[in-house]
Parts: structure tokens; sequence; C-alpha cells
């Protein structure tokens, strides 16, 4: 559900583009200290080792998301905070039992069995057969093109983009809602992962049990199938799939650093994953930088301007459960008012720049704090984006008129190919990358947390609405149900 970023919110120091100023000395030292103590004693790659090894997958509402949970809480204890929370909730959560998909010629019975995973939310029970529907890359426009030929049958749809450029695709279970939409009885999703590789992954824009079965094959099955139709004419597939749900409990793990005031930057990363493998990269590699971070900042004794709560999430991969829990409480209590900044590490690896998420007014400052850390690593390259995304725990906060920000940084081929997969285990993890994570965090953290003056603040709602039109997210949210303004 997710690009790959850090997310944290806007605001402003009194960097400007030229690099520190009137912080500098104290900041640089501070950074440096940072950095040298991430280098020599970072937790992240044993502790998320360990766990893969020991735990598993991370499924909410699992016994094995509950032994996560267990384990951050005690790593967090372990590290010397004194003030470590779980923060209960309940949800319908969703479990996968079995599934199979048949592919048939309308002329003949010579089924094909096809590998293939259910998609997150779908239906209990569901025994479907119906004539497959090509609709491509599953945009509105492909949907609308053929919408006299997709009620009542089972459409085809890539996951990624496929033969275009400069478009922007939409969510899985975005497409999944225009199937829905346009009358769709089911849909089958074409992974863009080259090889067998399957993919999971919720098909569900609100975390709720959908209407239709919403399954993914390879991208090797997709080729096949499409050229079955190609040489065969008409296809019938048969989807029979059993799925569990229930309600359950499941908590976000809380840590608070005490600040010099009660104005909190909240730094977070989900720590539920799929149960298809071992979720290392998502969102180990973000969730245990998380908690890395807490540790490198208890073992340095750093007391900033502003309060930290370093937060691991569970229910993203489900709908942003526990981020939506999260800012649910925040304003039941009165304190949303409170959260100046809002980071989040999901599959963030190997920063190389910030994306200032659509906030230019925090360009100068971002601008500044990346010359610093460039100051303290050189191989930091500082570069800059100004874009905001959907789709992971900054989302919540971003609605609520919270600005957020990114770090950007990079995965190798083969390891983005294992996202939500069959293959996301800890032999995709690499101990430096993440440890530069750690590193690059940890100064950014530091700086929105100590800035004596923070000059982005919480939007209205009208100016909300303002900027989320501005970054082009009208339209998924519309689709995923979120957008409040109407139309």
């Amino acid at each position: 559900m997710k690009k790959i970023i850090l997310v944290a919110v806007a605001g402003g120091l009194l960097f400007l583009a030229a690099g520190f100023n009137s912080d500098d000395k104290k900041w640089e030292k501070t950074f440096t200290r940072l950095d040298t103590e991430v280098r020599k004693n970072s937790k992240a790659y044993e502790t998320l080792g360990s766990a893969t090894e020991s735990i598993g997958h991370r499924l909410t509402g699992s016994a094995n998301g509950e032994k996560a949970e267990e384990y951050a809480f005690n790593l967090l204890k372990s590290y010397g905070f004194t003030d470590v929370v779980y923060q209960p909730f309940e949800v319908e959560a969703w479990m996968r039992d079995t599934v199979t998909l048949s592919i048939v010629p309308s002329s003949s019975d010579n089924f094909r069995d096809v590998p293939v995973v259910s998609l997150a939310h779908s239906p209990v029970e569901s025994n479907l057969k119906g004539e497959i529907v090509d609709v491509g890359n599953g945009l509105e426009e492909d949907f609308e093109a053929l919408k006299d030929k997709v009620k009542g049958k089972i459409v085809l749809a890539n996951i990624g983009l496929v033969g275009v450029t400069g478009k922007k695709n939409l969510h899985r279970s975005e497409k999944t809602a225009l199937a829905i939409r346009y009358g769709a009885n089911g849909i089958v999703m074409v992974n863009q992962a080259p090889g067998k590789i399957l993919l999971t992954g919720t098909a569900s824009v609100t975390g709720a049990i959908i209407s239709i079965p919403a399954v993914c094959v390879s991208n090797e099955s997709g080729s096949e199938i499409r050229s079955w139709i190609k040489d065969e004419g008409p296809l019938q597939a048969h989807i029979d799939m059993h799925n569990i749900s229930k309600q359950i409990k499941a908590r976000n793990v809380i840590a608070t650093l005490k600040g010099k005031s009660d104005e909190k930057v909240i730094i977070g990363g989900h720590l539920d994953s799929w149960d298809l493998a071992t979720g290392a990269i998502d969102n180990g590699i973000g969730s245990f930088a998380v908690m890395d971070i807490a540790r490198a900042f208890k073992a340095l004794k750093i007391k900033p301007e502003r309060t930290i709560q370093f937060v691991l999430f569970m229910g993203e991969e489900q709908g942003l459960l526990g981020s939506k829990h999260f800012v649910s409480e925040l304003k039941r209590t009165g304190t949303i008012d409170k959260v100046g900044y809002m980071m989040n590490l999901d599959m963030t690896n190997d920063p190389k720049g910030i994306n200032a998420f659509g906030k230019t007014e925090m360009t100068d400052f971002f601008k500044g704090v990346g010359d610093a850390i460039h100051h303290v690593d050189a191989n930091y390259k500082n570069e800059q984006a100004n874009r905001a995304g959907l789709h992971s725990d900054h989302q919540p906060f971003m609605l609520e008129g919270i600005p957020v920000a990114g770090l950007s940084g990079t995965l190798a081929p083969d390891v983005i190919q294992c996202y939500h997969a069959d293959c996301d285990d800890f032999q995709l993890v690499n101990k430096q990358q993440l440890e530069n994570t750690v590193r690059i965090a940890s100064m950014c953290l530091y700086a929105l947390a100590d800035a004596k003056k923070l000059e982005g603040r919480k939007l209205s709602d009208t100016k909300t609405r303002d900027y989320l039109i501005s970054q082009g997210l009208k339209q998924e949210l519309v689709i995923g149900q979120e957008w409040r303004w109407g139309e």
C-alpha cells in the first residue's frame, strides 16, 4: 500500500537555503554524535533478523502479530524507555484461508489451474464463474471504455502501469472499487514483477469486506491468460475462495521521549506485515529503524525542544487501521493541535534526499537540513522533491491538516519485486543501507524536534482541502471514500 518514503511534517527552522545559521554549531555537534552512535552501536539489523526468525510474519490479529507487539514493547523497554505503552484498538481483521483459480475456454471443458493468492478483504466465501474481460491497466478511463462489457464479468487488470507514460497509477484497492462501480463480479490482478512472484495486499479502500472476490496472479500467469484469450477467444474464470474475518484486538506500541515542551513530533512505522513471507522489507526496515532511532536518542540522553513519540503502528496493511485509530484518539482527547510534525518510515531505505510533500514554504528549510547532513556525511546527496502521496500511515495525519514530508531512498530492483510477495524475507535486507536510514532519519528527526520556531502549522479544514487538490489527490480520495468535502 505505499511509496518508499520517510514521512515527516513540515515546519520551519532558522535555516535558509544557504545552510545552517544560528543553531549550526549546536546542531552540527548533535548530528555528529548521532552519526557516530548509529555507526558504532546500531541494533536495527540485528533485532530485525532476530524478529523475522523468532516471529515470522506479523499479520495484524494473528498470534504472530501479538508476538510482534510484545517484541517491540520489550525492545523499547530494554533501551531505557520507562514510558512505553500499548494503544489497543479493535478491528474486523481479515485472514486468508484457501483460494483456487481455474481458466477454461468458453468452447471447452479444458480447465487450467493458475497459481493465485487472495487479495485482502475479499469475501469470506465466494464460488464465482464468469467471462474474463481485460481492462488493461485498470484506470477509470479503461473501465469507461469497456463499460458495456464489464458488467457481470470478471475483469483482468494490471497492478502497475504497462505501455503508457505520463499517467498516474491507482492503488489496487482503487482499481477494485472501480470494478465494483462498473458492475464487475470479480477482479484478477496481474503482478508486474517478472516471473512467478505472487503479491498480496488489501483490495478494500475502507478496510471492510468487499462485495466481489479479488485475486492476484503472477506476471507469467497474466501473460499466459492474455495469450490464451488471443489464441482461443473468450475465457471463463472460476474463483473458489474461503477466507476468515473476525473481530480482533491489536495494539500500537508507543514510547515517549520528553522534550522541553508538550508539542509533539511523531515518528512512526508500521510493525505489521502480510503473511506470505516475513515482511523484512515491508515494513521491517522501517519499523526497526524507528526503534533504533529511539535507542540512539536514549543512549545519547538527547532532550530536544519538543516531545518525541516513537510509534509502531499495527493494521497498516489492512487499511491504515492503527494510524487511523491513533489520530482519532488525538482528536478525541483534544491533543491533535499539539502535533507539529509526523514522520513515517515505510520501506524507507538508504535515503539520499528529502521530499517536502507539496509544502513549498518548507523547501528552504529542508534544503538547509540536507546541507547540514551532507556536512556530516558527504555521501548524502541532499536531493530535493516536493510531491505528496497516499497509502501509508502518514495519510490520516495529512488528512487532518498536519503537514508531512519525506525522505526518498532506493531499493534494488530484486528487492522491489518482492513487495507484498512471498519472497519478502530477511536475506533482502542490506545492513549498511538500513543503518544509513537510521542515521539520516535521526538527524532529520532531531532538526524537527529541536527547532526554536516552526513555520508550518496544522492547516484549517478548507486549506487541507485546497492542499490535497493542489497535490492531485482528490480523485484517489474520492474513490477511496475519504474525500469529505463533497464534489
